[in-house]
């Protein structure tokens, strides 16, 4: 059987505010026997701030990026939905824009490298490794916890970048954490926008937005979310309490990181999939559902 192997570009957020998305990709990354090795010298692919501000900026910050990549054997793997957005949409632009790629190259002092693949956690778990041999690492399944899959805005939009899953229906998530025992929901604000970096500038936007997102998961008879952002779980984790309270709602959904789920079906501990760094504590609905 073929070892899989990737370079890996962890981003500002999971070496900061999502340290715990970080330490559960790495350690269920081992568990599975799955290579990472991370880009050394890799540094902020610019997320929202830089493509607002200037374009060339933006794209010259992850085509370099990907240089350093290329210097690793393997496809590039991404945890977070907005730096898989940026780095893509950057192969994208360039690909079609010679002008904008010799710009680049310029800025960069480098040649662009378009032919490697970014891929998302999803992507490798769901495609690479695959759900069959997913399924079969299990030795703690998922039994009877009711998970909200939440995309968010940028796993699978625009429509021409990404090619993660379907743009409007996407089931990637959904096949990936029912192969590890667990049950999901269906639910209507799965692909809606939780605020992203508006949580700084305009929080009331955020609070009614998340509000929104957690009220639908809750209704839908959810236990539990999962996202694949560290934006997006900011967002409903860290604001919960104070969405709870503006609304004079309770909620007490626990907001885990895909890799975090996976990892416990595959057996790892709570200290190794960061657990302890949730807002919203998970420890009581997982031992109620016997996973703990």
């Amino acid at each position: 059987m073929t070892k899989l192997s990737y370079s890996y570009y962890p981003g500002c957020s999971l070496h900061a505010s999502a340290g715990e998305y970080d330490l559960s990709t790495r350690e269920l990354f081992k568990k599975l026997k799955i290579g990472l090795t991370e880009i050394p010298d890799w540094f902020c692919c610019g997320a929202t701030p830089a493509h607002n501000v200037d374009e060339l900026l933006s794209l010259s910050l992850c085509a370099k990026n990907l240089e350093l990549a290329e210097k690793i054997e393997g496809d590039l793997a991404v945890a977070c939905a907005a730096c898989f957005s940026r780095l893509k949409t950057t192969q994208h632009v360039l690909a079609e824009n010679e002008v904008k790629r010799v710009q680049v190259e310029k800025a960069i002092d480098a040649p662009v490298h378009l032919n490697g693949s970014v891929k998302h956690l999803l992507d490798i778990l769901a495609h690479d490794l695959g759900l069959e041999r997913l399924a079969s690492s299990v030795s703690k399944p998922l039994t009877g916890l009711k998970i909200a899959c939440y995309y968010g805005c940028l796993l699978t939009r625009p429509t021409d970048v990404p090619n993660l899953d379907c743009t409007e229906a996407p089931t990637i998530m959904e096949k990936v954490i029912e192969s590890v025992g667990a049950e999901t929901v269906a639910w209507t604000h799965r692909l809606e926008c939780c605020g992203a970096n508006f949580t700084l500038s305009r929080p009331g936007v955020v609070l009614q937005l998340t509000h929104s997102i957690l009220e639908s998961a809750k209704e839908a008879g959810a236990d539990c979310i999962m996202v694949g952002c560290p934006l997006c779980h900011g967002n409903l984790d860290i604001r919960q309490k104070e969405i709870e309270s503006v609304y004079s709602t309770s909620y007490g959904l626990p907001v885990f990181y895909l890799t975090q789920l996976v990892g416990l079906s595959v057996g790892l501990s709570v200290n190794k999939l960061g657990l302890g760094a949730m807002m919203v504590n998970p420890l009581p609905l997982l031992k109620e559902k016997g996973i703990l």
